[in-house]
């Protein structure tokens, strides 16, 4: 298929309207390596010549340049028999085996007058267009023959085309550049457009390409039509359509044949473009012109003789320093070195990189490409790298970096127990295993307690989680040998103190262990010391272990936690200490406000060397501080952009949080998406275990799936119990709970749950907790509650949690019924509602006041009953796709408009808004 040819086509078709009159011409045909001169020039016959006009041609071949008259003889052959029978006295006989005329004279003279008189012959009766493709392999002789006719054209009816590629090293030479030289007009086919890519893809694959797959090739080809039709020959070969998805697939393939096509084109050039191609693929999108230049060996005379011949071949972009058009390119290169040539390339191209002060990485990226990097500065640099690495938030390509600097390092001393410290640094993010194994060897390797501890601290504590063995033994390896962090001062005593505090933490599931943590907060006083490191982290551990037990208020909780805040710099280096668990806490004592304000600083300054694990953690902690000032929609914001991030290393406290929000906004969608993300993990902490199974009981109520649910939720509250956590801030299972069994008629059990819940919130103090504790007790006791949840609404006010304060105004706003009262509150309700994102509660305030049409099951079209039918059977929402033959936004669409014109909140309320 020809396309955007036209032009070229045209000036051809004159030329041979002229050889009608008796103007022949001479046309030359170039452009870059894959640029369509031989495509053109397969099909100009069928696209110009007409019955009178007799076509020649002969395509020269590399393999050929030694045999005389190759080209001319395969001119001969294209002649009908008759022809060359009377051409016959003109220069040339028949052979024996009738394979066509040849030619016999010895003189060159004598060979030289065939041209004149074949073209004369040949052309006596109709015009003649003669193509030959690739002149710049034509042998010698051929060329004479050649350069012979274009001098001697005039009067023929003739048209000569020739093709010649650019930047070929024979496309120079004498007899070649007179041919060209004589050339009456010459054609450049320009690059495809993007038009014509997508007329390409269809041709291939038999329909449309998505627009941005067409642009994809387009960008990756440059118009090329080589290079585009390579790259589309490999997506259809590898069975990806032209559809969106596959978009930047298209743009990073690089497929096989092209690059043994390249392969071929670079073989044939000289030995100076051959090695600043190697130069230029070894130092890939990070040399320029100068380093390149020192790398091939070539002088500056040199070099822009072979970037001008590569950039001739169209090989080279356009820009200031030598860069391929596309990676391809490079693996052409590539595969026409050696194994010790490549090696050789990069281990030079190291050795200026680091002579010209280059950053590490890029000297670091060449050392990785040696088999031995035995320079006395190979494991600085490696070390370098892997610290700018980690900064940009690749702890991956540190741990790759660094491996190979332990390959190199021999000796059993401290400098390599440095180095394996390094290294587990690196690995803690997305392999705590491989990190706990170096960090064992490590200590061994290094000669004071101090060293040993401190390499301990780095595998990250487990949050909330379980301790490894190998972790926690190291540690109390670490505490043994440092003794009392009191008999302690300056950097031991801080390691001492952070050692304790996840020693303290790891206890966290002991009652034992969490008494023996009260007992040392206690100790510490009511205004306990927080001026370094070591004693906030502590300090964070024994507060987390305070607010799980209850034997803190949550007044004396937050006072010393924002205290905390206010001295602890607001980095990403937190999240493997102790400080994640300050958020906890004050989210649990509803003082998020400097939170916030914390947490924003910290998202200000770890852009640079945040991992997915780091961002995970910083958009649930900002989520749930959105919860906490009932933000929904912005907390559910965030909790998606959470779960858009790659969840292979998500950390516990991650789940912990985002499992928090999912509860808070009842998405059963987002909390299956959460709990999807959560199984298969190995030993979860009670913390989390419980935390899943309360959430999985909260999308089973959803469901309808109530019992389910509720022995479930029972069974949460029996393992809390056996550990000594009292705290229902982080564990909410009875105000789950009390809802499951007054809807399954078990009053007595709801209401003495109800009780249970206000004497804890009563105790803990939080304004949140409490105005929940009490509005859940004055729905069970219903008129009798009248006066609980007057008292909630006022505890409320206290709470920045304005969309508890809207449920509970919303609630007392019906249960009064009328008067200025009722009405006040709903209005109130209504308006907090709706700052707070919750449309569900807006009607449902909206409806006690009259303003609104109440809930109907007549107001559901047919598609939302059906729906609302099967989520009665306790089906997902993929079920109900499935069932019903629609895509699942399809059923979320259906549920969420009958959840607004139902006035409820989600699936849990729907079976109490429907009639039976």
């Amino acid at each position: 298929m020809l396309l955007e040819r036209e032009a070229e086509l045209a000036r051809v078709d004159a030329a041979l309207r002229a050889a009608d009159e008796g103007v022949s011409s001479l046309i030359l045909l170039s452009g870059p390596l894959g640029s369509g001169r031989s495509a053109l020039l397969r099909d100009l016959p069928a696209l110009v010549a007409g019955e009178d006009v007799r076509v020649m041609r002969a395509n020269a071949a590399a393999m050929e340049t030694d045999f005389a008259f190759a080209v001319v003889r395969q001119l001969f052959d294209s002649l009908p028999a008759g022809v060359a029978e009377r051409d016959h006295e003109r220069g040339t006989r028949e052979p024996d085996d009738d394979s066509g005329p040849v030619l016999t004279a010895d003189d060159p003279a004598e060979i030289l007058r065939g041209p004149r008189s074949l073209a004369a012959g040949a052309s006596d009766r109709t015009r003649l267009l003669i193509l030959v493709d690739d002149l710049q392999w034509a042998d010698v002789p051929s060329l004479r023959w050649l350069a012979h006719l274009t001098r001697r054209m005039h009067g023929l009816r003739a048209v000569l085309v020739c093709a010649l590629r650019d930047g070929d090293r024979r496309s120079r030479h004498p007899l070649v550049r007179e041919v060209t030289d004589a050339a009456t007009c010459v054609l450049r086919p320009a690059p495809l457009s993007l038009r014509a890519t997508r007329a390409v893809i269809r041709e291939e694959f038999g329909e449309a390409a998505d627009e941005e797959y067409a642009r994809a090739c387009h960008e990756a080809s440059r118009g090329n039509p080589l290079f585009l039709t390579s790259v589309v020959h490999e997506m259809r070969a590898k069975g990806l359509p032209p559809a969106k998805g596959q978009a930047e697939q298209a743009r990073s393939v690089r497929p096989s044949a092209l690059r043994e096509r390249l392969a071929s084109a670079l073989r044939s050039q000289s030995p100076a473009v051959r090695d600043l191609a190697e130069a230029i693929a070894a130092f890939g999108d990070q040399g320029d012109s100068a380093l390149t230049a020192r790398l091939a060996g070539l002088d500056e005379i040199g070099f822009g003789a072979a970037h001008r011949a590569l950039q001739d071949m169209g090989l080279l972009t356009a820009t200031a320093e030598p860069r391929f058009v596309h990676r391809v390119v490079r693996d052409a290169v590539e595969s026409t070195m050696a194994v010790a040539e490549r090696e050789r390339a990069h281990d030079t191209a190291a050795d200026l990189l680091y002579e010209s002060g280059s950053p590490a990485e890029r000297v670091a990226d060449h050392l990785m490409s040696v088999t031995t990097a035995d320079r006395p500065w190979s494991a600085t640099v490696l070390r370098s790298a892997a610290d700018s690495a980690l900064r940009r938030g690749a702890p991956e390509t540190a741990v790759r970096y660094l491996r190979r600097a332990l390959l190199g390092s021999q000796a059993q001393d401290e400098g390599r127990a440095r180095l394996l410290t390094d290294l587990a640094t690196a690995e803690r993010d997305f392999d705590p295993g491989a990190c706990e194994r170096h960090i064992a060897q490590a200590i061994a390797l290094f000669s004071t307690p101090g060293g040993r501890a401190g390499a301990t601290l780095r595998i990250p504590p487990a949050l909330l989680g379980t301790t490894s063995p190998v972790a926690l033994g190291l540690l109390r390896e670490a505490a043994a040998e440092m003794g009392d962090p009191a008999s302690l001062t300056g950097a031991a005593r801080e390691i001492a103190l952070r050692v304790e505090a996840r020693l303290r933490h790891h206890g966290h599931e002991d009652p034992a262990e969490l008494a023996s943590a009260a007992e040392r907060l206690r100790g510490l006083g009511p205004c306990p010391p927080l001026d370094t490191a070591g004693e906030r982290e502590l300090m964070a551990a024994l507060l987390c272990a305070g607010t799980l037990t209850g034997v803190l208020s949550a007044a004396d909780a937050a006072k010393t936690a924002n205290r905390i805040l206010e001295r602890e710099p607001a980095t990403s280096a937190r999240v493997h200490t102790m400080m994640p668990l300050v958020v906890i806490t004050l989210f649990a004592a509803e003082s998020v406000d400097g939170v916030n304000s914390w947490l924003s600083s910290e998202q200000q300054t770890r852009r640079q060397n945040a991992t997915d694990a780091d961002d995970v953690l910083l958009l649930a902690e900002r989520a749930l501080v959105l919860i906490s000032q009932g933000r929904q929609t912005q907390a559910r914001e965030h909790a998606e952009r959470a779960m858009a991030l790659d969840g292979t290393h998500w950390r516990e406290a991650s789940i912990l949080v985002l499992s928090a929000v999912a509860l808070d906004i009842r998405d059963p969608v987002l909390s299956e998406r959460i709990l999807a993300r959560a199984r298969g993990r190995d030993s979860a902490g009670l913390a989390l275990t419980v935390t899943l199974r309360i959430l999985q009981a909260s999308v089973d109520a959803q469901r309808g799936l109530r019992r389910r649910a509720l022995e479930s939720l029972l069974a949460c509250g029996r393992q809390l119990d056996m550990s000594g956590w009292r705290s229902s801030a982080l564990f909410p299972w009875r105000p789950h709970a009390i809802g499951l069994h007054h809807r399954l008629g078990d009053f007595p059990s709801a209401l003495k749950l109800a009780e249970e819940e206000c004497a804890w919130a009563a105790a803990w103090g939080a304004p949140a907790g409490l105005g929940r504790a009490l509005r859940l007790k004055g729905w069970l006791l219903g008129a009798e509650g009248v006066g609980l949840l007057r008292e909630a609404v006022e505890v409320l006010r206290g709470s920045s949690y304005e969309l508890e304060l809207a449920r509970t105004l919303a609630l007392l706003g019906r249960r009064l019924g009328s008067g200025a009262e009722a009405a006040a509150a709903l209005r109130e309700a209504s308006a907090l509602a709706a700052a707070c994102g919750a449309p569900w509660l807006v009607e449902r305030a909206e409806h006690g006041l009259g303003t609104a049409a109440p809930p109907s099951n007549a107001v559901l079209t047919r598609s939302e009953r059906r729906v609302i039918t099967l989520v009665g059977r306790g089906l997902t929402n993929q079920e109900i796709a499935s069932e019903i033959g629609v895509s699942s936004r399809a059923v979320e669409k259906h549920l969420t408009n009958s959840y607004r014109k139902l006035g409820v909140s989600g699936r849990h309320e729907l079976a109490d808004a429907l009639p039976a």
